[in-house]
């Protein structure tokens, strides 16, 4: 089993002793420990030692995400840095807020979410009124942001598909993040959505010519894919 969504170990804790679970090992790399029962459980574990090195594991409102597939080189990791070079210039410019890329743990409570998403972007304003802040690893540095960023970033994979237009969009939207990134470079044609919250729900922005508006940048974006000289993908965003 290399993707699993566990859900039996996850029973709302109440004041009382500690609740404990059997522990979960997942295709003999993951090892849940029983003790994992709820988000602040499940947030301790991952600022332990004992989290895992590999792999993609979340927190999504009572259940245990995890993913121990590899990542696709063409059709996320090279979309990804797309998106991370294109993001990056830009604030260079704009100096307006924090670009965060993949692999940081971001958590909202009203959401019941903790995982680490594509990339995520708060204006400084944002961070200054308290709603998006950074939590301190126990060795030092910071090693999670909580609250609500304005941004957030995924990326479609094959064992993701279900997490990201689904699970996670209900879930972005609990936490009421403005604007939900989704992309999926699988298919010959790219789809790149801004989802945009309007009262509790996320609606598409529709596209003009291929381009996309975003309130939260105050940009327009396009994302292409070319070929490179080795004939491989090459994907490029744009912004006017």
């Amino acid at each position: 089993m290399s993707t699993a969504l566990l859900t039996p170990t996850l029973t709302p804790v109440s004041p009382g002793p500690a609740v404990r679970h059997p522990d979960i090992l997942v295709n003999d790399s993951i090892l849940i420990p029983g003790w994992v029962c709820d988000q602040n459980s499940y947030r301790r574990w991952a600022h332990s030692n004992d989290y895992p090195k590999s792999g993609w594991v979340s927190y999504l409102d009572g259940a245990i995400y995890i993913d121990l597939n590899m990542e696709e080189l063409f059709t996320h990791n090279q979309v990804k840095q797309a998106f991370n070079v294109a993001i990056g210039m830009l604030l260079l410019q704009t100096k307006a807020g924090r670009f965060v890329p993949d692999r940081m743990l971001f958590s909202n409570f009203a959401a019941g979410l903790t995982t680490e998403p594509d990339g995520l972007y708060a204006r400084w304003t944002t961070m200054q009124s308290g709603l998006l802040q950074f939590t301190a690893g126990k060795t030092g540095g910071y090693v999670e942001l909580e609250g609500t960023p304005d941004m957030i970033l995924e990326i479609v994979s094959q064992p993701s598909e279900a997490k990201d237009t689904v699970r996670l969009r209900g879930l972005y939207e609990k936490a009421r993040i403005p604007e939900y990134w989704l992309v999926d470079a699988r298919k010959d044609a790219i789809q790149f959505e801004i989802l945009r919250l309007k009262d509790d729900n996320y609606q598409s922005v529709p596209k003009e010519h291929g381009w996309v508006r975003s309130d939260v940048f105050g940009c327009d974006f396009q994302l292409t894919r070319d070929i490179d000289p080795l004939g491989q993908p090459l994907f490029v965003v744009n912004v006017k």
